[in-house]
This record gives C-alpha cells, sequence and structure tokens, in this order.
C-alpha cells in the first residue's frame, strides 16, 4: 500500500528485518513479455473434419495442448492475459536488474570498495527475490497499460491485475499460507480523481472507469515477503499530461535524491521544488500542481509495507537518515485541490499490525477471523475481497473488533476535496552496499 499519512507513523516502530530509464538487462537478458500464440507441431495438424492430415501413419494422434510461444533457443515468453510464472521464464533463477545508480559525493568511493561490493555479493539471495516480484510488477502492469479502457468496472480490472499477479508468482493463495510465501503484496488500488490513495472495490461495488476519470493504480507483488512496491496514473485525455508529468519527475527527483545517510527532509524539499514547478489548465482554469502535505513514502521490511520511516514531500521536518541495506517506496502524490488528504468513503484496505496488543478478544467471529488472518496474510495488507475469495462471510463483526482492538489497522481511502484531481508515480528502490538500485524501473515509467 503506497501512501502512509503522518497519523499512521505513530502506530508503527522500526520492528521487522530491513531487507525508474530501462531495466539493466545486459547481464541477463530483456525481460521475457510477449504473447503466447495458439501454435501446434506440424505433425499434430487435422484437417476441417478432425482427421490426421496426408501423410499421417497409424492411430490418429492426440491434438497437443496449446502452449505458450517460445523463443528462439526453446524458452518460453509470456502468454497474455499473464499467466506463465515468472519462474518459468528465467529457469536459471538470475531475475534483469532495476536501474543501477552510481553514489555520488561522499558515497562514491562505494561504487570500487572491495568491501561494500562483497557485502553486496552476499545479498544475492534477498536481491534476486526482489527482482523476481519487480518482473512480475513489469510484466503485470505494462499489461494493464495497453488492455485497460474506460466502460470497465473497477472490480474487473482489481480482479484482473490480482490474478496476473498470483500467476506469474506461482502463487494462487487459496491454500492455507500460500499468501505469505508470494503472491500479491497488497490490495491493487484503484483511486480515482480527488480519491489519492487506498480504495479498492469491495464485493458488490458497481463503479465503471470514465473517459475523464484520472486513476491511480498502485499494487504490490511479494517473493518471500519482498515486497515491490510501484505504483502509475492513467488517463484518456491529453489535457491531464501536464498533472502526470509533474509528478512522474517528482517521483524521479526523488529517486535520484535518495541515498545512505541522505536525510528524509532534503528529499521532501527537492521532491516539492520539482512538483510545484507546474501546473495543469482545465476548463479554462489554471490550477498549480500540489504535494500532498500529509502522505509520504516510506521503508518496506520484509512482510511489512509500512516499516516506520517516512519519506515526506514536502520540506521541513523529520531529520532522519536512510541507511545502508534499507528498501524504500519512493512515491509522491499531486493535487489540483488543496494538497491534503481526510478520510473518505468506505474502507476496504486492513493489515495486522506487527506489534499488536496481546489482548482478549470476546467475540468468536473476532477470534477465527484472526486464526484465518494469521494463516493466510501475516503482516501483509488485504481486502475485503482477499477475505470473501477465501470463503469467509459475516466477518465485519469480528473485523471491526480486531480494529478496535488494536490488533489490526484499517486503512480508508485518502481523498483531497472533491472536484480535484489528484495523480502518483511510485518506484521500490533498495540501497544497496555499493550502488542504488531502482529495482521496479521498467520502460514504462
Amino acid at each position: 500500500m503506497a501512501a502512509q499519512t503522518s497519523e499512521e507513523l505513530k502506530k508503527l516502530n522500526l520492528n521487522g528485518e530491513n531487507g525508474s530509464a530501462k531495466a539493466n538487462q545486459a547481464a541477463n537478458g530483456p525481460s521475457a513479455t510477449g504473447e503466447a500464440e495458439n501454435e501446434d507441431d506440424d505433425s499434430d495438424k487435422e484437417d476441417e473434419n478432425g482427421a490426421p492430415e496426408a501423410g499421417a501413419t497409424g492411430a490418429a494422434k492426440k491434438k497437443k495442448k496449446r502452449k505458450p510461444k517460445k523463443k528462439k533457443g526453446g524458452a518460453k515468453v509470456q502468454s497474455s492475459p499473464p499467466r506463465v510464472p515468472i519462474s518459468q521464464l528465467f529457469p536459471n533463477n538470475q531475475y534483469p536488474e532495476g536501474e543501477i545508480v552510481e553514489y555520488k559525493d561522499d558515497n562514491a568511493y562505494r561504487t570500487t570498495s572491495e568491501e561494500k561490493r562483497y557485502l553486496d555479493r552476499m545479498n544475492n539471495d534477498f536481491l534476486q527475490e526482489y527482482r523476481q516480484g519487480a518482473e512480475v510488477h513489469r510484466q503485470v502492469r505494462q499489461y494493464a497499460q495497453k488492455n485497460i479502457k474506460p466502460g470497465q468496472t473497477l472490480t474487473e480490472i482489481a480482479e484482473g491485475i490480482e490474478d496476473a499477479v498470483r500467476a506469474l508468482t506461482g502463487h494462487q493463495g487459496l491454500e492455507e499460507g500460500d499468501n505469505i510465501k508470494g503472491g500479491m503484496g497488497f490490495p491493487c488500488g484503484l483511486s480515482i480523481n480527488h480519491c489519492a490513495a487506498h480504495y479498492t472495490p469491495n464485493a458488490g461495488n458497481k463503479m465503471v472507469l470514465q473517459q475523464g476519470d484520472v486513476m491511480k493504480i498502485d499494487f504490490g507483488s511479494h517473493i518471500n515477503g519482498r515486497i515491490v512496491d510501484s505504483a502509475f496514473t492513467m488517463t484518456f485525455d491529453p489535457v491531464y499530461d501536464p498533472l502526470l508529468e509533474a509528478v512522474r519527475e517528482a517521483t524521479n527527483t526523488g529517486i535520484r535524491e535518495a541515498g545512505i545517510d541522505v536525510r528524509m527532509c532534503d528529499i521532501g524539499a527537492a521532491i516539492q521544488e520539482t512538483m510545484e514547478s507546474y501546473e495543469v489548465e482545465l476548463n479554462g482554469t489554471t490550477y498549480p500542481v500540489k504535494c500532498i502535505r500529509n502522505l509520504n513514502g516510506h521503508n518496506i521490511n520484509q512482510h511489512v509495507i509500512h516499516g516506520g520511516k517516512s519519506v515526506p514531500i514536502v520540506k521541513g521536518g523529520d531529520q532522519t537518515k536512510m541507511e545502508e541495506g534499507e528498501v524504500f517506496a519512493i512515491e509522491t502524490f499531486g493535487s489540483t485541490g488543496k494538497g491534503y488528504v481526510h478520510d473518505d468513503m468506505e474502507t476496504s484496505h486492513y493489515a495486522k499490525n506487527p506489534n499488536a496488543p496481546n489482548v482478549p478478544l470476546r467475540l468468536s467471529s473476532a477470534k477465527n477471523l484472526l486464526n484465518v488472518i494469521n494463516k493466510n496474510f501475516g503482516t501483509l495488507p488485504f481486502c475485503r475481497r482477499y477475505l470473501d475469495r477465501l470463503g469467509q462471510d459475516k466477518y465485519l463483526l469480528g473485523l471491526n473488533n480486531l480494529v478496535s482492538a488494536g490488533i489490526v489497522e484499517d486503512y480508508p481511502p485518502l481523498c483531497d476535496i472533491k472536484g480535484s484531481y489528484t495523480a502518483q508515480f511510485e518506484h521500490t528502490i533498495v540501497l544497496r552496499p555499493n550502488v542504488k538500485e531502482v529495482i521496479s524501473r521498467g520502460d514504462d515509467y
């Protein structure tokens, strides 16, 4: 889940493991994307009556199942819609690197330091899990960008993205504990117009994407709790292009400024300067693009999306420094409204508090639901649709009881004033000992 308000920071501490330009693929080859073709071997072709073609001998051969198209050399490529697990596209378990950025100034020595390079090599398994999740994210989002159109329901869009992520990670999430091994890092957010974050449809939602909408698509993939948190904004009217450009460039500024020993406040000041140099004209009125000042980026721990540190997108405040080995979601939000969000609309996003208090639960429904959450999600975020998918029903009373007890956190949708438009872009970065890797960077953003 991308957004973290300043109020939410008070509920978090620093427990947990600490862990975008074109992806650098020189060593590993290009991303394995593409569409499947329904091809059969020539020897298996049948005539229009279902009989083998002339030249076939013996009993009629069984027609082979249609398989994903293969590249030269026999390697598979991705199907359309995406359903081939990434592990099958990269059978050597070496996944494409993200964008590699060398450190600068006082940290420039890290690039050539033998000690730092050795430390980096020791983290290879950790990095491969992140890179696998990042490749899942790239392939799913690029398919989504090509296929999402006005007229589709938000439920159709969200479930299409989530089904693809589950297929590509190889974890469908219907067996006990499978969600914790891999799959969705958090629910697919589809926040429209003045709603900036944390909106996904609940059961029965009939909302339809409109031609004039500005939709933030924010979803996470994970392998073994290594969450890749990345988001982008889709529009269907070029009038919003300056708004999207402002936010995309502000995010890139934050990525550029981030690094080991860099203070959070300095990153926020640079982001704000970039973002607020833009304006957008809508219906004859010019609006300055404002940073949404009470939304922040955040660090990510294993299985914990909000690790406790925040990355502001405005100047002032937090003097905390980024540290070697940490993973951060660098995200920025721009708005034509007040530049301040509040809770609004029906809640859909939830996550178990990693530091949940040990309190007695009187409701049997709350006890049973907590058992389901522990076994299926742990501390990973989930939404009501995920509980529906597991066959849970009549769980709202128990869920609200867990929230009241402080065991589960709720994350209501975050909205600016009605009539305004908001945009978001986000990438996950890893502060490796010798280089900074923008793990989720792709050809698209």
